[in-house]
């Protein structure tokens, strides 16, 4: 036992007092004469007996008053196993606020109110002066009141970020006092990676709670055989549900919703910790986008029981081709999937250039100084460039330069014989080569291939569509910020090449405008993803001085999110008060511009989580000064922390037993000042 003020010890010397008190107050016997001496004689030995027992009674109890009084102010303590120099520093807390909190634990709570329980009490193991800093909070020390008011408004969000994040950021607080983590350490969040990140001079504390074991299905994603979506036109919607519990989830019912029809249920049987995938056909009555969503009906765990998506059809696809002449007009303009359009190399109108999907520059004579750079901003925005070289020797220079600045690199141009172009054979393409999928399955791999008379050759190596025979490329792919830049090799005219004539031309041609197609909008987002990014449609493009404001909205629910517009692309910060899943309208003056859709985080939905004895097997015995507190045990977390590390206190004790002799002094007395009169008619 030790003391926090021993100098208060000092103080035992007044146990002198009592005892001088009652050396004092023995009474002087007076003699008293009566006819039967021997029983009087009786009577005094009885009742001095009686009365020395009480005075030493009164003694004893008077000392212990005193004893146990000076013990209080001395503040006695049973010293702590562990000793804790941190405990002087400001208190980190992470409270883990991620959607798998909301499971429910041993006793039908859900296991973040545990944690709140158990984060609420960490006060009582401190002084009454500690600071403590929370996350999910401000960057703002706390003291005991306001931190224990800021844990109860702790709420579940899809923002939280995984707990490896959690603990980054508190290491970035640059607090010195121990960290406490309460969380069910999911494995998707938390791995040895996390502990390697945790500082190895402070002391941490982690806090696991375990939750009842349960399915948990859910959907994992959902997606369309065609990349491009068609309104009256029958889509293969592919659902693949997951099972993230312990328990097989069987005979779930599934309901697709699209807008407010139900369009397809099923019943479906996940096994612990595997997948399956249904396929549904799905029609789009209009040109507009859906608001989708897959229910299912699956408990205890319901967190995750509704999946948010929107089916947007698909737009045209702008195709601009820029040359001396019209030719790929037949080629694009009969198919409806396609906007096609026919600007000269002298065009000035540069802004279609921006808004195309697909550029086709064949043959120029000669690139501008401003085609050239409108070429390069609409390839950097994402558009696809395909580049058909010139035969004639002047448009070489201007060309060079255009390669320059799309990074094709060093590019050299043949010479060509005399007697003309030598023709030779493409090779036949691979059919694993993705850009051909679907295009050679019911082909003739016999079938000739078209010949072409390569000007141009280079060095760096891009993604190869076609060869040459003699393995030189034909047609290659070069990334360049969003968008791809491909060269042919050879003009198309008919003295260098037969591949406009080739059957194989339609489809390679028709597959460079899908490739350049981009759906800027994705079915569906994460909550806790930081930014999204639209493409806006040409109607509502406007600039940054007509001062715009986009806004989410869902019900009476309202969010301004951060943005920024360049052009016809819109980066969106998610705002921090968007806590739950849904569809929410992005609107502009009132008007909505896209429905965008919001779910968890699918790792959230993989119950599988570390217990107590995993999480001392994962943190080993070289990171001493981790260690694992496991609640529920009859002690809280705080109780524990403050019996191993800060000691026992025993001045409730000694409160106790400095009333309890007061009290038995009183009764004495009292008992005392009843028995002499007795004792006198007794005589």
């Amino acid at each position: 036992m030790a003391f926090t003020y021993p100098w208060f010890l000092i103080g035992l010397l007044a146990v002198a007092i009592p005892i001088a008190i009652h050396l004092f107050e023995l009474r002087r016997p007076h003699r008293l004469l009566f006819s039967n001496v021997e029983f009087i004689r009786e009577v005094k030995l009885v009742t001095a007996r009686q009365r020395r027992l009480k005075h030493l009674a009164v003694l004893l109890a008077r000392i212990g008053l005193i004893t146990f009084l000076v013990l209080l102010f001395a503040q006695p303590f049973i010293p702590a196993p562990v000793k804790s120099d941190a405990a002087t520093g400001t208190v980190g807390v992470v409270l883990d606020n991620s959607p798998s909190m909301r499971r429910l634990g041993r006793d039908e709570q859900t296991v973040l109110e545990h944690a709140i329980q158990e984060a609420a009490t960490l006060p009582l193991a401190f002084p009454s002066t500690a600071r403590y800093s929370l996350l999910p909070g401000g960057k703002t020390a706390l003291g005991s009141a306001e931190y224990q008011a800021a844990v109860e408004q702790v709420q579940v969000t899809g923002q939280a970020p995984d707990l490896g994040q959690w603990l980054v950021q508190s290491q970035q607080q640059q607090a010195t006092g121990p960290l406490f983590v309460f969380s069910d350490f999911q494995k998707k969040s938390f791995s040895t990676r996390s502990i390697r990140e945790l500082d190895t001079t402070r002391q941490t504390f982690l806090v696991p709670f375990a939750a009842q074991d349960a399915a948990n299905a859910f959907v994992d994603s959902v997606w369309l055989d065609d990349a491009f979506v068609r309104h009256e036109v029958d889509l293969r919607l592919h659902i693949r549900l997951r099972n993230g519990g312990e328990q097989p989830a069987t005979n779930c019912q599934v309901k697709l919703f699209v807008g407010r029809q139900q369009a397809a249920v099923l019943q479906v049987s996940v096994p612990a910790h595997q997948a399956v995938t249904s396929q549904v056909r799905v029609r789009l009555t209009n040109a507009v986008a859906q608001e989708c969503r897959v229910e299912i009906e699956d408990f205890p765990v319901d967190f995750d029981n509704t999946y948010y998506f929107t089916l947007q059809p698909a737009t045209q696809i702008a195709i601009v081709e820029l040359a001396g002449e019209q030719q790929l007009a037949r080629l694009y303009a009969n198919e409806p999937l396609f906007s096609y359009r026919y600007a000269g190399t002298q065009t000035s109108d540069y802004q279609s250039l921006l808004n195309a999907n697909l550029l086709v520059l064949r043959e120029a004579p000669v690139v501008s100084a401003g085609l050239r750079e409108n070429l390069r901003r609409a390839v950097q925005q994402g558009a696809s460039l395909v580049i058909v070289p010139s035969a004639v020797g002047s448009s070489q220079e201007s060309y060079n330069r255009l390669f320059r600045e799309l990074g094709v690199g060093s590019v050299q141009w043949q010479p060509q014989a005399g007697s003309g172009p030598v023709l030779q054979e493409v090779a036949m393409p691979s059919a694993q080569n993705p850009f051909f999928r679907d295009v050679f399955t019911n082909a003739n791999q016999r079938a000739g291939m078209p010949k072409a008379a390569p000007t141009l050759r280079w060095a760096r190596s891009g993604t190869d569509v076609l060869r040459m025979r003699d393995g030189e490329a034909y047609l290659a792919g070069f990334p360049n910020g969003k968008g791809m830049v491909y060269v042919f090799a050879a003009p198309l005219n008919a003295s260098y090449s037969d591949f406009a004539q080739h059957p194989l031309f339609v489809p390679v041609m028709y597959r460079l405008a899908m490739q350049s197609y981009q759906q800027e909008q994705q079915p569906a987002y994460r909550l806790n993803q930081q930014t999204i990014t639209l493409r806006l449609p040409k109607q509502e493009q406007t600039s940054l001085a007509d001062n715009v404001v986009y806004r989410l909205v869902k019900d009476s629910l309202t969010y301004i999110p951060v943005q920024r517009q360049q052009g016809s692309v819109l980066h969106l910060d998610v705002p921090p008060g968007l806590r739950e899943p849904g569809l929410y309208a992005l609107q502009r003056a009132g008007k909505t511009v896209a429905t965008l859709a919001f779910n968890f985080d699918k790792r959230e939905s993989d119950l599988r989580s570390y217990s107590a004895t995993e999480l001392r097997q994962l943190i080993g015995p070289n990171r001493p000064n981790i260690q694992v507190y496991e609640p529920g045990q009859g002690q809280t977390v705080a109780a524990h922390y403050k019996a191993t590390r800060v000691g026992v206190p025993l001045w409730r004790y000694c409160l106790w037993g400095a009333l309890i002799c007061l009290l038995l002094e009183g009764v004495l007395l009292r008992w005392s000042r009843r028995a002499t009169p007795a004792a006198a008619v007794a005589a």
